[in-house]
This record gives structure tokens, sequence and C-alpha cells, in this order.
């Protein structure tokens, strides 16, 4: 099962804005880079074999600490915040500057029913990329082709 969307080829010759216009759900325009409070999400690449899903999210400058990772009914949900905070004070101790940031984002991602086997996902954080290794259920792994004699 591909978690890939075919594109409609019912016309084939409009460029392919015009097909994502045509074909994608109404959620999808107002999600697919922005967080609801306006902020950029990390761009994400979601690869399948007949083994696993591989998740790898780009979140440079963040730590392991940073991140909260779910398997819900399905579901597969990345959480991230950061707090930074810098202070500089004068001899008295008083603030001649002090700079504070907060970065939070959460992306779901839907996996087919029953797929993920939960209990063997493996996460890693290196180099600003976040990668998880989501093995499929061994009942749900494609089995390979079979050719069956006739006698």
């Amino acid at each position: 099962m591909s978690l890939l969307r075919k594109r409609d080829s019912m016309f084939p010759t409009l460029p392919s804005f015009f097909n994502d216009f045509l074909t994608r759900d109404v959620n999808d325009w107002f999600s697919s880079n922005f967080s609801p409070t306006g902020t950029t999400l990390p761009a994400v690449n979601i690869k399948e074999n007949d083994d696993e899903y591989i998740v790898e999210l780009a979140a440079p400058g963040m730590s392991k600490k940073d991140f909260s990772i779910e398997l819900e009914n399905d579901v597969l949900t990345i959480n991230s915040e950061k707090h930074d905070e810098v202070e500089d004070k004068d001899d008295q101790g008083n603030f001649y500057r002090k700079e504070f940031s907060y970065q939070s984002f959460q992306r779901c991602f839907r996996f087919p029913q029953e797929v993920v086997n939960a209990e063997k996902i493996n996460a890693t954080y290196k180099d600003g990329i976040l990668k998880l290794v989501l093995p499929k259920v061994e009942e749900k792994k494609g089995k390979p082709r079979r050719h069956i004699e006739i006698h």
C-alpha cells in the first residue's frame, strides 16, 4: 500500500499546479508548509519499502530532547518545542540586552491501518535530520511473487 496519492490524469495537459489545485484536499492548502500559528513547518521525506517506512524530518538547530514522538491509532505525531534565552548584564546586574526565542511545531502522518509495528520504531537525530524507521508488521508485508506450475 502506498502513502502517495496518484495524480489525477483527467487533465494531462494542464500544469501540475492546476492539477494540484483540483485534486488537493482543502485542508492541505492551509497546512502544507505552515502551522496554524503561521510559522514554517519542517520539510519531511517519507519512503516506503517492503519492510518499513522511513520518515526524515529536517529540523536543524534542535536537539534530541526537543522532540516528542508518539504513534496512536495509526497516526504518527512529531512535536517539537525549543526555548532559548540570552541575557547580557552590566556590572551592576542591570540588563542591557535580553533576547529569547520560542520555536514549536507539530506534524502528523496517518499510516495504513495496523501496518506499523509500534514496538520496533527507531528514531535518531543527527546533523539536523530526525530519522524514524517504522518497521511493518510481519503479516502486513508484501509476500514475494510465487510462480505456480501447471501439472
